[in-house]
Order: C-alpha cells, then sequence, then structure tokens
C-alpha cells in the first residue's frame, strides 16, 4: 500500500483523460484550489450520490474558488456515460492504470462489508494555489461527505 498523503504534502502531479479523453493536468490548475477525490466506480449507488452531491453544491464552491476533480479507474466512454445520465457537472477523470490512486495514497487494501480487499479508498483531497495538499481525508463516506467537506472548509 502506498503512503498517504499529510497536510503541506506537495500533490502529486498527474494527467488524465476526462469523460471526452481530454487530457486535464493538476498543473492547470496552478493558482486555484482544487478539490480532487477519488471513487471506485462510475454508476455505482454511492459513487452517483458522492459525484451528485459535489455537482449540487459546485456553485458554491466555485464561488469559494474551488475546482473539483474526481478520479475513478473507470474508462473514459463510461465516466461520459455517468455525466450524461446523471447531469454531473463536474470533471471526471479516468485513472484505469490506478498509478494517480497509488500517488495519493488512494488505492490499497480496505474493509469491505468485513473482508480486507484491494481496491479504491474514498479519499477527497484539498490542493492549494501552491499545489500542496491542505487536507487529505480517507476512508470518507459516499452520504453526507460533500456536505461534511463544506462545513469543514467553512462554506
Amino acid at each position: 500500500m502506498s503512503a498517504r498523503l499529510e497536510p503541506g504534502d506537495p500533490a502529486p502531479a498527474f494527467t488524465l483523460p476526462d469523460a471526452d479523453g481530454k487530457p486535464v493536468s493538476l498543473a492547470e490548475y496552478a493558482g486555484r484550489k482544487v478539490i480532487v477525490y477519488f471513487y471506485p466506480a462510475a454508476l455505482t449507488p454511492g459513487c452517483t450520490k458522492q459525484a451528485c452531491d459535489f455537482t449540487d453544491n459546485l456553485q458554491l464552491l466555485a464561488d469559494a474558488g474551488y475546482e473539483v476533480v474526481g478520479v475513478s479507474p473507470d474508462k473514459p466512454e463510461k465516466l461520459a456515460r455517468f455525466r450524461e445520465r446523471e447531469s454531473l457537472r463536474v470533471t471526471l477523470v479516468s485513472d484505469e492504470s490506478r498509478e494517480v490512486m497509488k500517488s495519493y495514497g488512494a488505492f490499497g487494501e480496505k474493509n469491505s462489508y468485513g473482508r480486507t480487499v484491494t481496491g479504491v479508498i474514498r479519499s477527497t483531497f484539498v490542493v492549494d494555489e501552491t499545489g500542496h495538499v491542505e487536507r487529505a481525508l480517507y476512508n470518507v463516506r459516499a452520504t453526507g461527505h460533500v456536505a461534511k467537506l463544506i462545513k469543514d472548509l467553512g462554506l
């Protein structure tokens, strides 16, 4: 399992394809705050709830200076279906190799229904304007997480 990030650590750089196959790079967000969240699978109940919660609060987050990028191991085509079916407005990117997830400590052993499995660890990172981790949240819940994040950010 990869090491977990701590506040103050440089956020690992990445360039991944979005739902339309266009590259999205963390470097594009330099000078702005970005929330990068990792989720296991598009079109599943928990991940849909979380993505819809981010979409529903996108304007509030944008007004406070935050961009949002969701990362999953799904292929761009599946992300496009997810975006269309749920009318999502957050940027969704594909990490099929799971290398970016590993660099953030968001892939590894986790408990799932009482069993230890290897997979995506639902995690959220707030990256500041200088590209450093402001908050690193691991094993977050799909439901209620966005509301808690907004509260914790004082928005």
